[in-house]
C-alpha cells in the first residue's frame, strides 16, 4: 500500500471517479513512479481519509477511483493563528508548522513593524496543503490575505479571545492559567515587535489575554510554534 497522500478538492464516496489536476498526475506518475492500479490515500478536508486507486495518470492529467474510507474526519480546535509575515522561507515555515500543530485558520497580519508588505496567498495555501498531506491530517486550514492588524481588530468578533504573545513579558509569570476552552486566536508579532500604539490597543482590549513564552525573547517563527504548542497542550486536542 502506497504511503502517498493527496488533498483532493472533490466530494469523496465509494466508487467515485476523481479527476486529477496535471500537477497531481505528474507527481504520481513522474515523481513517485506509480502505475495504474496503485492505491494512495486522499482527503478533501471534509470527509475523512480514503483509499483511492489510480485509474490513469500522465503528465497531462488522470483519474482516481475512490475505494474505502480509512480514517474519519479530524477537525482541529477552533484556533486561529495571527502572525506578521517575515522572510519568505520563515513565513513558509510558520504556515507549515501551524498546519501540523492544528491551527484551524491562518491569518497574516500587517503591523507597523512588519517586514513584508505583501504575501503570495496562493503559495502559502499550497504550503498548508502540502503540510496536511505529509503529517497525516484530514483538514487544511484556510490561509487568508494580508490584513492590517488595526483593521482586523476593528471588525473582531469579541467572542473569540486572543492570546497575545507579548515579548515585553519575557521572564514574567503571564502564562496560560485559568483560561477556558472556546474560540481562540494566537497573535504573534513581527521581528521588530509591536509598536507602542499597537501595545496600548491590545492591552486595552477586553478580549485579549497577554502571554509570555518564557524567559527569552523568541524569533517570530519559533514563537508561533511555541504558542501553538502551549495552547494545544493546555486548551486544545492534545
Amino acid at each position: 500500500m502506497s504511503k502517498v497522500r493527496l488533498f483532493i478538492d472533490h466530494p469523496l464516496s465509494p466508487g467515485q471517479g476523481i479527476p486529477l489536476e496535471a500537477g497531481q498526475a505528474h507527481y504520481l506518475s513522474g515523481v513517485m513512479r506509480l502505475k495504474p492500479g496503485a492505491v494512495i490515500e486522499v482527503f478533501n478536508g471534509r470527509d475523512g481519509a480514503w483509499h483511492a486507486e489510480i485509474a490513469t495518470a500522465s503528465k497531462r492529467g488522470g483519474e482516481l477511483t475512490v475505494m474505502t474510507q480509512v480514517a474519519p474526519q479530524r477537525d482541529p480546535p477552533d484556533l486561529w493563528l495571527l502572525f506578521a509575515p517575515i522572510k519568505k522561507g520563515r513565513t513558509d515555515f510558520i504556515v507549515e508548522k501551524a498546519t501540523e500543530l492544528g491551527a484551524a485558520r491562518i491569518l497574516p497580519v500587517q503591523t507597523e513593524f512588519t517586514n513584508s508588505e505583501r504575501i503570495r496567498q496562493d503559495r502559502l495555501q499550497a504550503h498548508a496543503v502540502e503540510a496536511a498531506e505529509q503529517c497525516g491530517g484530514t483538514y487544511v486550514p484556510e490561509v487568508t490575505g494580508l490584513t492590517p492588524l488595526a483593521r482586523m481588530l476593528d471588525g473582531w468578533d469579541e467572542s473569540r479571545r486572543i492570546l497575545w504573545a507579548d515579548e515585553s513579558l519575557a521572564g514574567t509569570s503571564e502564562r496560560l492559567s485559568g483560561l477556558e476552552k472556546g474560540k481562540w486566536a494566537v497573535l504573534i508579532g513581527p521581528e521588530g515587535g509591536f509598536s507602542e500604539a499597537e501595545r496600548r490597543r491590545l492591552r486595552d482590549a477586553a478580549f485579549v489575554a497577554p502571554l509570555t513564552l518564557g524567559p527569552r525573547i523568541l524569533r517570530a517563527d519559533t514563537a508561533a510554534v511555541a504558542a501553538l504548542t502551549l495552547f494545544q497542550a493546555s486548551l486544545g486536542d492534545w
